[in-house]
């Protein structure tokens, strides 16, 4: 299998299971016909970067030649807003609600209300905490980190890091962060690595990667060699600031997503690196592309 398919598979194995469930979990279509279109709702935290526009296209286009129809809600990193629009799927009557959490630690009461009418949940790239979801479909987030990390190492060695972490909310942020530091952590044991600057990125926003990175150089006095961006839109923000001191390309800054502003910046050679998600996970050698966490139900 080409890695290249691996997001795809990802989204096909949801949906397949999606289908699957809808009859098996909800009572109310126990005896239902295998003709009727079952209806899947999408609650995606943001459209802020690229790849959740090409998450989206996909999980549409796949549930759409599968026969079944998507209503699909983003909330813009608005927790309220996010569980409003999960239960206004709910009382749509959705055969099954798929979500990715903007913060995983609010949606019990959601999963529980979901549960309440029939309704299964798969948490989708990011896990939801606390709640007994159906399913948990993700790629290998720490394998991510890890990549991020050990190209940061090998090509900065030694000299000044800065350390950005991922949104508090988002437990896949936690994941990127513990591989990036299985590589980070010995070179500062040994000393040849200082960690000027470590702290998390609030919602993901490009804009405060780059106040971040601005109060860090400062701080530093301009001193930062290498820089572990967890993905291409906080990796814009910091190239940015690092663009008013002069800096851009001469330090190394990590990414994730392959973003096509990414991409352009590396072509530049502003950003070093991206991780593309599914290279993270390689089913053939048993990296997992998913988990699947059925809790019991």
């Amino acid at each position: 299998m080409k890695k290249s398919l691996l997001r795809i598979v990802a989204v096909l194995v949801a949906i397949a299971f999606v289908i699957g469930v809808s009859f098996a979990f909800v009572p109310k279509y126990a005896s239902a016909k295998s003709s009727k279109q079952i209806k899947i709702g999408l609650s995606l935290a943001t459209l802020q970067e690229e790849r959740w526009h090409k998450d989206r296209d996909e999980f549409v286009k796949a549930a759409t030649k599968l026969g079944a129809k998507v209503l699909v809600q983003a909330a813009n990193m608005d927790d309220v807003k996010q569980k409003e629009q999960c239960e206004n799927l709910i009382s749509q009557g959705v055969d099954v609600l798929v979500i990715v959490p903007n913060n995983a630690e609010v949606f019990t009461s959601i999963i529980d209300e979901a549960h309440k009418a029939g309704i299964p949940v798969i948490s989708y790239d990011r896990l939801i905490k606390n709640a007994n979801v159906d399913l948990y479909i993700s790629f290998d987030n720490i394998k991510v980190g890890e990549l991020q990390g050990k190209y940061l190492t090998t090509k900065v060695p030694k000299g000044n890091y800065f350390v950005f972490r991922g949104a508090p909310t988002d437990n896949n942020a936690t994941l990127f962060y513990q591989g990036a530091m299985k590589y980070i952590k010995p070179l500062v044991k040994s000393g040849k690595v200082k960690v000027l600057f470590d702290q998390p990125v609030k919602d993901w926003k490009p804009e405060e990667a780059m106040r971040l990175c601005k109060n860090a150089l400062t701080a530093a006095k301009n001193n930062v060699q290498g820089i572990l961006a967890p993905n291409d839109g906080t990796a814009g923000g910091i190239i940015q600031a690092l663009k008013a001191q002069g800096l851009a390309g001469k330090v190394v800054v990590t990414g994730q997503d392959a973003d096509l502003a990414a991409i352009k910046r590396i072509v530049e050679g502003t950003q070093t690196m991206t991780v593309f998600g599914e290279l993270a996970a390689d089913v053939a050698t048993q990296e997992k592309i998913m988990t699947l966490a059925t809790g019991g139900r």
